[in-house]
């Protein structure tokens, strides 16, 4: 497209590049944005990565590989979007945030603080993942839920609708957990486990018993 040649540093060395003509960020010439689509000055889109519709990349985020952010997606602040990630529709994903893999992120959800979504996960709806929260395998959060603080959701869990994930909780195999529930503490929610309704479960430290429904009980080894 262009003599230009410009450094991503990603490794690769100077690349063939332009800056994008709406927002005059850098875009490698591999690489494919819309003439609608925004990337911001300090921004980078380079590998095979695609910015379509009206999205915008802008602040120091980066968009490369071969992700895609499209339709009215924002991808700002320091976030990263790689592998062969997408994010679409009116999903966020900003601060210092991670989509990666083939990972999607898409509807209203947002991802923010620290927080990574990786491999085949899917966060979707109005949900939201944050802090130094991870979502990963081939694990789905949606609705309303929550997952923040240094929660980690996996495998194939599902979270949805209003459920509140958080503190050290990890909810992984099989298991849902959705409606109100709310899972927090060092718990562990696994297998095929199914946590619903009004549902509350905590455990404060590694070692302590576990509280469900305002009850504590014994852990049996």
């Amino acid at each position: 497209m262009t003599d230009t040649w410009f450094d991503f540093k990603d490794g690769n060395g100077p690349v063939p590049a332009h800056k994008h003509s709406n927002g005059g960020g850098w875009v490698a010439d591999t690489a494919k944005v819309d003439e609608t689509a925004f990337v911001g000055p300090h921004a980078k889109v380079f590998g095979n990565a695609k910015v379509w519709g009206y999205a915008k990349v802008y602040g120091n985020a980066w968009v490369f590989d071969n992700a895609k952010v499209a339709e009215d997606a924002l991808v700002f602040g320091n976030a990263k979007v790689a592998g062969n990630a997408v994010v679409y529709g009116n999903a966020w994903v900003y601060d210092n945030a991670k989509v990666y893999v083939d990972a999607e992120v898409y509807g209203n959800a947002l991802v923010y603080v620290d927080a990574e979504v990786y491999g085949n996960a899917q966060v979707s709806g109005n949900a939201k993942v944050a802090g130094n929260a991870v979502v990963y395998g081939n694990a789905q959060v949606s609705g309303n839920a929550k997952v923040y603080v240094d929660a980690e959701v996996y495998g194939n869990a599902q979270v949805s609708g209003n459920a509140d994930i958080s503190g050290n909780a990890q909810v992984s195999g099989n298991a849902i957990v959705c409606g109100k529930a709310m899972v927090y503490g060092f718990t562990e929610v696994s297998g095929i486990a199914l946590v619903r309704g009004d549902a509350e479960v905590k455990k404060e430290t590694k070692k302590d018993r576990i509280f469900i429904n305002g009850k504590w009980y014994e852990e049996v080894e």
